[in-house]
């Protein structure tokens, strides 16, 4: 195993930072390392907000549900799937209206966009000794993070990241066997079951050993608590009235 797997292999999520500050130079390292991760058509479609306001900070962190890392942590993110720059391009050359900007096709690539930016700064953080959490707490509250960042039309939150130096050792959740997740040729699900039950095996464990016996849920019952009531069943409209086609 190289270093660089070892790294990818060794993530963990980090919600309790220390207070040693992330440098302007090592915050435009991460930046810098996102924006060449791959982009569709070379459209980069995504922005990055650093909210720095204490005020800012402490709102969108009661938005998430009360997350103290967002308000805490040395460095806060937003990051944006951003059609509004491309409306911008297009305009140098023709009548922006006469683009089909907000299809739900671009959205599919905005948002592909900003997922793999976000995870190459992630890398890079981890790389430099820092630690990551992402907040998708952010879209419980989609259209009030919006006018806090005053967001243009044709862009949305997607979420947000902590970066900091960690003051925790959390420990690794196990993932879903490679099996499970690794088809060939066509999709399989024979023994997908199978699967499922090793997996919910592996999580109780890991629960109990983790929460010192207090807890023993499975993966599957996670999955259907999660599923069981709709969520943010808003962004739609939302998403509509910032001009992308969802339909």
């Amino acid at each position: 195993m190289n270093e660089t797997i070892k790294l990818l292999t060794s993530h963990q999520s980090i919600r309790k930072f220390t207070n040693q500050p992330v440098t302007q130079e090592q915050l435009e390292t991460i930046v810098t390392a996102a924006q060449w991760a791959s982009s569709s058509s070379h459209v980069q479609a995504y922005s990055i907000i650093h909210v720095t306001d204490e005020a800012m900070r402490g709102q969108i962190s009661e938005w998430t549900g009360n997350q103290l890392h967002v308000l805490n942590s040395p460095v806060f993110l937003v990051w944006c799937a951003d059609l509004h720059r491309l409306r911008t391009a297009y305009e140098i050359n023709e009548n922006a209206d006469k683009a089909y900007l907000g299809s739900a096709e671009n959205w599919i690539v905005a948002t592909v966009d900003v997922a793999l930016a976000a995870q190459n700064a992630a890398i890079a953080a981890e790389s430099l000794g820092l630690g990551i959490v992402y907040i998708g707490g952010i879209r419980n509250h989609i259209e009030d993070v919006s006018k806090l960042l005053r967001l243009p039309k044709y862009t949305s939150p997607i979420f947000g990241m902590c970066i900091g130096y960690p003051d925790q050792d959390p420990g690794q959740k196990p993932r879903l066997p490679l099996q499970a997740i690794l088809h060939h040729n066509t999709y399989q699900t024979d023994d997908m079951l199978e699967q499922i039950l090793k997996y919910d095996q592996t999580m109780k464990d890991y629960i109990s050993k983790r929460t010192n016996g207090k807890r023993s849920g499975t993966w599957s019952e996670d999955m259907k608590n999660k599923l069981k009531t709709p969520t943010r069943m808003q962004i739609k409209a939302y998403l509509e009235a910032q001009g992308l086609d969802v339909q």
